[in-house]
Parts: structure tokens; C-alpha cells; sequence
């Protein structure tokens, strides 16, 4: 019994000694950038593709609950969310077409490149998975328990793009690269800073709009899908799910939403760079050796000279002339602020 209660005790003392190593050891994972953008990237585009994905399945299943604007809102306002709750991490891709542009044109490492794609992958296929477990008795009520590619009850569009039959192959492979070089030369014009750029704070708003303007305006022929992780995870899970191998051999369209936004959006990247930022003129740097106090510049003294007596930040300092001379009084913050050097 002795021997029994001392075995106990050591089992007890050593899970108490080392859950704080694994939780130190956990927190030491997390915090590596690899793993942090992996997360960012999951669960942006697990929100993303929740959002979207749950909006037309409105439009597809729920009759006046849904419609092809709500759809648009879906996705768009599902892309401000996801920018929100990752721009500041991986800067929240959550497009694999928009990660190849950045790796391709230098913007990023390439062996970030894998596990955006994955994080990315996985979240768009578990949100395939939230939204059939969600709306499956709706799904089976409107198919009568026959899930179909095609057709009038068919379902699979809710979680893939398949192309319409007014549509050829060849026009559809075009209309994807037109509307995703379009969104990658706007998100170049939107987070440009030395262009025009979307005010500090609003760019995940306006991320959002964009979004849903291409849709409005150029979503009608293919579904605008411009992102091979918004496409390919949702349609493997509904090959698993029961709707089969069909999914892939419908038209022969399920590798245009994976190669046409690959090229898209690197074409759109090249024009923005070409046209608009090979002309942006640099801005002079103004009061580069200079530092702020409150209300007035003071040039940086070098570091074998004295330190000035000062009384106040805001009094006026007078350097030795023999390096530079003394410094001229701003204007007080009432008048516009003389921007010149000293």
C-alpha cells in the first residue's frame, strides 16, 4: 500500500512538473512566424469561405432567403473579416493566387509559399465541411437525397464553381484571368503606400467593397471564383462527401479556378508594377537627421559634441557654428508648420 501511494504520488507530482514544460513549449511553437502566418492564413480563410460558402447555399437551397447580391455581400464582407483578423499576422492572403504574385515578384519568400498554401487548403475545407454539416437536412430536402453535379436539384455549386452552359471552356479560362488580374492590380492600388492608398484602418473595408464589385459586375459567366483555396479544397471534400467523381469531370472546368487565377493575378500584378508604380515619384525625405519635439524640430547633435543647455523642449537650442548654425524658432502649432531645413 505504501509503495502503491509513493507510485501515485510521483505520477501526480510529475504531470504537475511537466504540463508547464509542455504549455512552455507550446507557447515557444506559437510564437514562431512560420506558425503564426500557418494559423492566420487557417483561420482567415476558414472564416472567409464560412461566410461565403453559407451565402449561397442561401441562394441555392433557401428560395427568398438568399440571392446572387447576397452572395456578393457574403464573400465580400467574409474577406473583410478574414483581413481583420489577419493582415497584421500573414497579411492575410487567404488566395493562393495572391500568394504566388507576392513570391513570384519578390514580395515574399518562396518557402513561405507551402505553408500559406496549406493553411489556406485546410481552413477552406473545414469551412466545406461546417457548411454541409450545417445545412445538410436542407441539402438532402431539396435533392430528395440525391446529390447532383448538374441539373435543376443540383447542389454541388454550393461549395465549388462549375461553368455554366452559355459558357465555353476557353471563355471561361479568360474570364478568370481577366476578374482576378483585376482584383491583384486593385489590391496593389488599395495597399500602395506611395501611391493613393485606403485610409489607415479602412483597408479591410475596402478590401471588403472590392470584393463584392467584381462580383456584381463580372461574376455572372464563371462564378468568379479568382482563388484556386476558395475552389479545389470545397470541391474534394464534395467528392468525398457523395457527390462524387463527377465533381472533377463536369465540363472538364475544375482546373480552370486552380491555373487561370494563378496567371490572373500575376499578370495584374506585372501591369500595376509597369504602368502605375514604375512612375510613382519618390518623396524627398524631409528632416531625415532631425527629431520631433511636440511642436518644433531640433537637429540631432552629433555624438562627440556636448549636449546643448536646454531649459524646455521648446526653447530654442543654439549649436557651436562652427559644425552648423543655431536653429531658428518654428512658428507655434496655430501657424502652418515651415517644413525647411534649418
Amino acid at each position: 500500500m505504501v509503495q502503491s501511494d509513493k507510485k501515485r504520488r510521483s505520477t501526480r507530482s510529475s504531470k504537475m512538473v511537466s504540463s508547464p514544460v509542455v504549455m512552455t513549449r507550446m507557447q515557444a511553437i506559437m510564437q514562431k512566424e512560420m506558425v503564426r502566418e500557418f494559423l492566420a492564413e487557417f483561420m482567415s480563410t476558414y472564416v472567409m469561405m464560412v461566410f461565403g460558402l453559407g451565402s449561397v447555399a442561401h441562394m441555392v437551397l433557401g428560395g427568398k432567403f438568399g440571392s446572387f447580391l447576397g452572395v456578393n455581400l457574403g464573400f465580400g464582407f467574409g474577406v473583410t473579416m478574414g483581413v481583420h483578423m489577419a493582415g497584421n499576422i500573414s497579411g492575410a492572403h487567404m488566395n493562393a493566387a495572391l500568394t504566388f504574385t507576392n513570391c513570384a515578384l519578390g514580395r515574399m519568400s518562396w518557402k513561405k509559399f507551402p505553408v500559406y498554401i496549406l493553411g489556406q487548403f485546410l481552413g477552406s475545407f473545414l469551412a466545406a465541411a461546417t457548411i454541409y454539416c450545417l445545412f445538410y437536412s436542407a441539402i438532402i430536402e431539396f435533392s430528395g437525397g440525391r446529390l447532383t453535379v448538374t441539373g435543376p436539384i443540383a447542389t454541388a455549386s454550393i461549395f465549388a464553381t462549375y461553368l455554366p452552359d452559355h459558357s465555353t471552356l476557353w471563355r471561361g479560362f479568360l474570364d478568370e484571368v481577366l476578374v482576378t488580374g483585376m482584383l491583384q492590380l486593385c489590391l496593389f492600388a488599395i495597399t500602395d503606400k506611395e501611391n493613393n492608398p485606403a485610409l489607415q484602418g479602412t483597408q479591410a473595408l475596402v478590401i471588403g467593397i472590392l470584393v463584392v464589385v467584381i462580383g456584381v459586375s463580372l461574376g455572372m459567366n464563371t462564378g468568379y471564383a479568382m482563388n484556386p483555396s476558395r475552389d479545389l479544397p470545397p470541391r474534394f471534400f464534395t467528392y468525398i462527401a457523395g457527390w462524387g467523381i463527377q465533381v472533377f469531370r463536369a465540363r472538364d472546368w475544375w482546373w480552370v479556378p486552380v491555373v487561370a487565377p494563378l496567371l490572373g493575378a500575376y499578370l495584374g500584378g506585372i501591369i500595376y508594377l509597369v504602368f502605375i508604380g514604375s512612375t510613382i515619384a519618390r518623396r524627398p525625405q524631409i528632416l531625415e537627421d532631425s527629431m520631433v519635439y511636440e511642436d518644433r524640430r531640433i537637429p540631432v547633435l552629433p555624438k562627440t559634441m556636448p549636449n546643448p543647455p536646454m531649459t524646455s523642449p521648446l526653447t530654442p537650442v543654439s549649436v557651436s557654428p562652427i559644425n552648423r548654425p543655431s536653429v531658428r524658432t518654428v512658428p507655434p502649432l496655430s501657424d502652418p508648420i515651415h517644413l525647411e531645413r534649418f
